[in-house]
Formats: C-alpha cells, structure tokens, sequence
C-alpha cells in the first residue's frame, strides 16, 4: 500500500495513456471490456476502462484483480463459473455475466504490484501464451507510463519546493528589510530627538545682530558631537560657543549635553571666555563617565559697541579658527582667520591652558564658526577642502556681510562636495547689519537642522522694531 500512495495515482481524473492502453487491450484480444486497475487496501480502483460506463471501483472482497495482483505471471481463467473464487464476483455473479478474465500484474522496479491489465469477456474462451504475454507487455506500458508520471511528480514537487523555499525566503528577506525599515527609523527618530536636547531649538533674537546656523549630522541613524549656542549672560551681554566632542553615538551625546549645560552655568558665573573654557575642562575630568573623551570648543562673548557693533571676546580650545569678514572697498570682502594661539583640547589635560582674543565686529561685518566637518571634507579631485580653500570661498562673499546668507552659501559649498557624509557639520555665523541694511534692533535668526531621515531646512525669523 505504500507503493500505491507513493505513486499518487489514487482518484486522480481520466489520463489519455491509461485510457488508450484499456482500448488497445480489448482490440488485441477481441473482447468487450478491458480494464486497468489499482488495488486499494478495501477496493478495486479503475484507473482506466474501456466498456465498462459507469464503474469507478467495486470492492475488494472476493476479487478478480485482487488475487490476480498476487501472481507473478499472467492470470488467465477460462470459464469464470468455473473457478471457485471467480464464481462469486459481482462482475461474473451480476448482471454483467463475465464468463472470462485474463489479467496481468503491475509490478513496479522494485517488486511492489500496484494493479492490473485486465480483459474480460462474457463467454468462456481460452488464450494462448504469446497472448499472455502482450497482457503482461500492456502491464509493463502502464507501470512506465506510472514512472513517468512520478518522476514528473517529482519534479513538479521539487519546483513546488523550491517555489515555496524561495517565497518564504523571499517573505523573509522582505520582513526582515521591513523590520530593519522600522529599526532604523526608529533608531534615527531616537537620534533626532536626543539631537534636539543638544542644540537650541532656535537662535535668540540679539539686537543689532543677524544670527544663522546649520547643523547636519554624518548619519541619521546616530547623534553627532558637535554643539554650540547663544545665550545672555546680563548687562546687555551675551555668550556664543561652538564645539566638537570626538566621536558619535550616546556617549559623545552625554558629553555634549554635559558641555554644553557647564558652559552656560559657567558663564552666568563668570563670563569671561577662558574661565568658561577653564570650568569645563574641570568638569570633564571629574567626570568618570565621560572617560578619555575630550572636545574642542570656541567660546564667545559679546559686549555692545557704540558704533552700533560688538566688541567680540574670543577664547579657544583646541578648535580651529573663526574667521572674520571685513567688507573692502571694492565691494568685497577681507577675510582673517581668527586663532588665540595656545588654546588646548577641553578634557585632555588638568593643566591645559586657554588663551583668548578680542576683535571689533563692526556694522557690515560678519564672523564664522564651524567644526572641522566642513573643512575635512574632501572636493571632486580627492583633496579635502582645507583651511585655503574655506578662506578662498569666504572671499568671494559679498559686502556687506549678512548671516544668513553666509549660512546659505556655506551650506550650497557642503551640497556641492561629494564627499561630507563623514563627519557631523556644526556652523554659526554672526553679522551687524549695516545702517542702510535694516532699521536699528533688527534681528534675524535661521536655524537648519537635519531631520530623522533627510536633511530639512527650517528657516525661522525674529523681527523686532
């Protein structure tokens, strides 16, 4: 029986093989009936009839094809009245009246007999052997034609398989990609959010004083290091700093968040930029879990002039220069890099020591800060953009010099670079509008910002009379 189910020929629809093997039996042997069958554990299943309408199967009990499927040979009985087992089947004992049956086994290639070849007629007759032999030859015709159905079986199942491997696989794959979707922006949702506790949601309105910023970090999977803000310290003054905390992720967000909250405490303290910078490089020492991190920083302070400018108070630490951007006379601008030699990392050191220096930003002037995100990345020739080339840029501004546009311009120089997915870039850009420029107390703040998943600009203004 496992042969039988093996082959899966059970109750399966008519075959046009089968059906012309059952003719051609009857037309070779001249008889009216012909069957090919498969014995089932309870019943006798017709694969295949040939003048026998209507009959799928009959039972097993007491059978022609059921003792027939046990010989070797080919079964032959003359007379079925005759033959005591014969006697009693419904074929021969009903209305049918078989009076003659001759069958042949369906034996598979490895010994296992599945059914029967069978001729039937309703007069007794005898056969000769070469007749026994063509039955038992239709027999080997339907055992190949068996073969050939269960290798195609086979192979239908194994691309049925592989079908199905490949779509789970596939189904897989594609929740997987869709968890790695959900992961990353959830991830990057996290960053944006702990990345808006570590900038100012917006710049302050300073009067008499354009403010702009831009900050974009490498990934937005991660948060960046870099930080800085503007805050009032009293008496009409007010503090600015930008910095970089080496590395990314949450412990480079800690420190940040710890540097940037012990600066503006300093300052309210003492506003002098040196003992700000001094103050945190204390504080980060003592701190165990910032470890071996350290940053670099510039620290600003910004006392009004009476020329309608700020007196602007310089103290670095380790950080690159500001540059300063004077108009000249023929509608352009000078530019000097701005370094308090002698300034050290924040955090390496218990001695180190900060330096600071004051300048005049005077009405059409303007000052940039950045981190070296922007002058470490590299142009289309390979070659990072360096110190020279952000002082030949800058140099090709405008007069007078405006924030906001300083920002701008600086942010189409990043778009234009292939190669700024390395580090975070952090800028702030300070200018005095000139008289002619805007009515006195004007004060304009941009803020742009990288959003969880794209980089988004959002422009805010402040307007005051």
């Amino acid at each position: 029986m496992a042969a039988v189910r093996r082959y899966d020929i059970l109750d399966t629809p008519p075959d046009g093989a089968y059906d012309r093997v059952a003719a051609l039996a009857a037309r070779l042997f001249e008889v009216p009936v012909a069957t090919v069958t498969i014995v089932d554990e309870d019943r006798i299943w017709f694969k295949a009839t040939h003048g026998l309408e209507g009959v799928t199967e009959i039972g097993r009990d007491p059978g022609l094809c059921a003792s027939a499927v046990l010989s070797d040979d080919t079964t032959v009985i003359p007379d079925t009245l005759l033959d005591p087992v014969a006697c009693s089947n419904p074929l021969v004992a009903g209305p049918m009246g078989v009076r003659f049956y001759a069958a042949a086994p369906i034996i598979t290639a490895d010994g296992y007999r599945l059914g029967t070849v069978n001729v039937l007629d309703t007069r007794p007759r005898e056969i000769s052997e070469a007749d026994s032999a063509t039955l038992a030859d239709l027999a080997a015709v339907v055992r190949d034609q068996l073969e050939l159905r269960l290798s195609a079986l086979h192979v239908v199942r194994a691309e049925q398989e592989r079908r199905r491997v490949e779509q789970e696989k596939r189904q897989a794959e594609e929740e997987a990609r869709k968890r790695a979707e959900r992961d990353r922006a959830a991830i990057a949702a996290f960053a944006s959010t702990l990345q808006r506790t570590l900038v100012p949601p917006a710049l302050p309105a300073v009067p008499g004083l354009e403010l702009a910023c831009h900050y974009k970090t490498a990934s937005p999977q991660e948060v960046g290091g870099d930080f800085y803000d503007v805050f009032p310290v009293g008496g009409g003054r007010w503090a600015f700093f930008l910095g970089d905390v080496c590395g990314k992720g949450a412990e480079a967000a800690s420190v940040t968040s710890l540097t940037r909250y012990t600066l503006r405490a300093a300052a309210l303290v003492d506003a002098d930029p040196t003992a700000a910078l001094k103050a945190l490089n204390t504080a980060l020492l003592l701190d165990a879990a910032v470890g071996t991190r350290f940053c670099t920083a510039v620290f600003g302070l910004l006392d009004p002039a009476r020329d309608g400018g700020f007196t602007v108070t310089l103290a670095t630490g380790g950080h690159p220069p500001a540059y300063h951007l004077s108009p000249t006379g023929g509608g352009g601008v000078q530019v000097e890099a701005v370094r308090a030699k002698g300034g050290m990392l924040v955090g390496a050191i218990a001695e180190a020591a900060f330096v600071s220096r004051t300048l005049h930003l005077a009405p059409g002037q303007g000052l940039l800060l950045y981190t070296d995100g922007l002058t470490e990345a590299r142009t289309a020739d390979g070659h990072m953009l360096a110190d020279t080339g952000l002082t030949d840029f800058l140099a090709q501004r405008p007069a007078p010099v405006s924030a906001g546009a300083l920002i701008d311009d600086t942010v189409a120089l990043l778009d234009t670079l292939p190669d700024t997915e390395r580090d975070d870039v952090a800028l702030l850009a300070l200018s005095v509008p000139t008289p002619d420029a805007a009515p006195a107390g004007i004060t304009t703040t941009a803020h742009s910002a990288a959003a969880p998943t794209t980089d988004v600009s959002v422009g805010q203004e402040n307007r005051r009379p």
